[in-house]
């Protein structure tokens, strides 16, 4: 009786961590954005700036993650816990690099939504932490956590 073998390749593990990476990189873009924008049509100080974009880019990483998950048909409690397994140390290297570059470029915190300053600001700072996210997530998946959770319910 012969029996089928699978030759199917495992993920690779970079592009996996790529994926992950791109997908954090996505949500704290929309948020960090978003959060600043507001902030600075509001007048908002630098603090209120970075806390509602902090906040922005929590609510829109983990909101990319979860959609997926509730379209598998999982309760909210598995989505929750999922997402934040996944995304948790990713969105927080992702906001605290950035964050730190935008506060150390002079004047990027004074500039306003139609100074190319404000939007190259928060670029150069996803763009110098892109590869310590790339680097935990990397980590994670070899390790069967983080996005490793997700992809046992949907491909990436």
């Amino acid at each position: 009786m012969e029996t089928a073998i699978s030759h199917a390749q495992p993920p690779n593990l970079n592009r996996l961590a790529v994926s992950a990476t791109t997908h954090c990189l996505t949500g704290c873009a929309i948020g960090e954005f978003l959060g600043m924008a507001l902030a600075t049509a509001f007048g908002w100080g630098n603090v209120p700036q970075i806390a509602l974009a902090l906040a922005l880019a929590y609510l829109f990483g983990f909101g990319l993650t979860a959609v997926p998950l509730v379209r598998a048909g999982l309760a909210a409690g598995v989505v929750v816990s999922t997402a934040l397994a996944a995304d948790t140390v990713s969105i927080t290297i992702m906001e605290a690099i950035d964050n730190l570059v935008v506060v150390l470029i002079p004047s990027a915190m004074d500039a306003g939504l139609a100074d190319p300053l404000f939007y190259a600001s928060i670029a150069a700072g996803f763009a110098i932490a892109y590869p310590f996210a790339f680097w935990a997530n990397r980590h994670l998946i070899a390790r069967g956590k983080g996005h490793a959770v997700v992809h046992e319910y949907h491909a990436h």
